[in-house]
């Protein structure tokens, strides 16, 4: 009954339009009120426990380097390198978003940011090239999900802190089917884009791409500092941000000089107004897992799915499915909040690895981003781009259909996942 009720007053609120933060906090007052156990203190005491934790300040200076990397010229700087390498082949632009796609998201973490970023460079270039321009936005569109994947990412943060994950293993475990999300779009591409006549790009020189090289170093650098750090000790995830954070001011206002103080007032605010939903969503969240935990629906999920937990694949693959739908309707953040500390038990008694887990709940949610009727990646293409959104929709399908073969895929072979993350780690 307690289910029924946490799934009927969440979905409730959500429906008669509250805000999924205080539909969050609604459901948890509710959960109190029919446990009998109503205190306004519990939701007060979780809020602020949900906040004060060190490994979120990482949102906040990872948010901040993605705003600084877009407008100080490092963006712009990263596109230019991938047209010079790859401009060239046939349906290469397209090539060239995903190849930017995939080195931007080793640097900011925002799927939002970096497709707005590649849809108001490239959209414009692959449509007077003569592309199919809903099919170009449903590509950038695609793209840019991989960026909550390969770390620095702020869904894996969110999710290592609500369910009491390692985050660098996390952030390790995302490189490799993060790639193959790349290479999956650009498979889908080369074959869907014959459909197009178009022209290929002049083949930059030598020293054309030893010139946009020269430029782009700086940019490029930012992974190599951040992971490297990671992956070698000497920075946590936490610390990584902030260390990203300053290297995207130092590039963008000495280096490449596009970023003036006057900018720093308006990329600042804009920092703050993202994470402040962020944490408000994860303040408000906490309130409903401690009251997840109180009521113990994770034990009443587990009698519905208990056949099913001596079949890890099986298992994952209903999990994949429920999160696949919820996905459909929420946001990244939210999804995960709702249905980690539901899921978390379950996958544990089922001895399925938490990491490789984290990986494709990520993974799922990312699809989500890019699934009717919420799409907010979606609607950050039809708003750059300037592309009805019908049409975005329909030129995403392919892309679709791919990101979703690769989470089945990873869902039958979980060593594609878990071998590279234990020697990476």
């Amino acid at each position: 009954m307690t289910l029924l009720v946490f799934i009927a007053s969440l979905l409730g609120a959500m429906a008669i339009g509250v805000p999924v933060a205080f539909a969050l906090m609604f459901c948890g007052v509710i959960l109190m009120w029919f446990m009998g156990m109503f205190n306004s203190q519990i939701i007060a005491q979780n809020m602020i426990i949900g906040a004060d934790t060190f490994t979120l300040l990482a949102i906040p200076f990872f948010i901040l380097a993605g705003e600084l990397m877009n407008s100080g010229g490092l963006s712009k700087r990263i596109i230019e390198f991938a047209i010079a390498c790859v401009g060239h082949i046939r349906g290469g632009l397209g090539v060239v978003a995903i190849m930017a796609a995939v080195i931007m998201a080793s640097i900011s973490g925002s799927a939002a940011a970096d497709t707005a970023a590649l849809a108001a460079i490239l959209i414009p270039m692959m449509a007077k090239a003569g592309y199919n321009v809903p099919r170009s936005g449903g590509l950038i569109a695609s793209g840019g999900i991989i960026a909550p994947v390969i770390p620095p990412s702020m869904a894996f943060i969110v999710f290592g802190v609500a369910a009491n994950v390692s985050i660098t293993q996390l952030f390790m475990a995302g490189i490799v089917p993060g790639l193959i999300m790349g290479l999956s779009l650009v498979a889908t591409w080369l074959v869907v884009v014959r459909k197009d006549n178009v022209a290929p790009l002049p083949k930059a020189s030598a020293t054309d791409r030893l010139s946009a090289t020269g430029r782009a170093l700086w940019a490029l650098g930012m992974p190599v500092i951040i992971l490297g750090g990671i992956k070698a000790g000497v920075v946590t995830p936490t610390e990584a941000a902030v260390i990203a954070a300053a290297y995207a001011l130092f590039v963008g206002m000495v280096v490449y000089r596009e970023l003036k103080p006057k900018d720093l007032p308006r990329v600042i605010l804009q920092a703050a107004k993202t994470t402040s939903i962020i944490m408000f969503l994860v303040c408000a969240a906490l309130v409903s897992a401690w009251l997840i935990t109180a009521a113990n629906i994770p034990a009443e999920v587990t009698r519905y799915i208990a056949p099913l937990i001596d079949r890890p694949k099986l298992l994952m693959f209903v999990i994949m499915l429920l999160i696949l739908v919820v996905g459909t309707a929420l946001d990244l953040t939210p999804t995960i909040l709702i249905l980690t500390p539901v899921l978390m038990p379950i996958i544990k008694q089922a001895g399925i690895d938490p990491v490789y887990f984290g990986v494709l709940f990520i993974m799922n949610c990312c699809i989500g981003l890019i699934t009717p009727p919420v799409g907010v990646v979606l609607n950050v293409v039809s708003g750059v781009g300037r592309i009805p959104l019908g049409k975005v929709v329909t030129g995403i399908l392919p892309f679709l259909a791919a990101q979703i073969c690769v989470l089945m895929l990873l869902v039958l072979f979980p060593d594609i996942v878990i071998v590279p993350a234990r020697w990476l780690h």
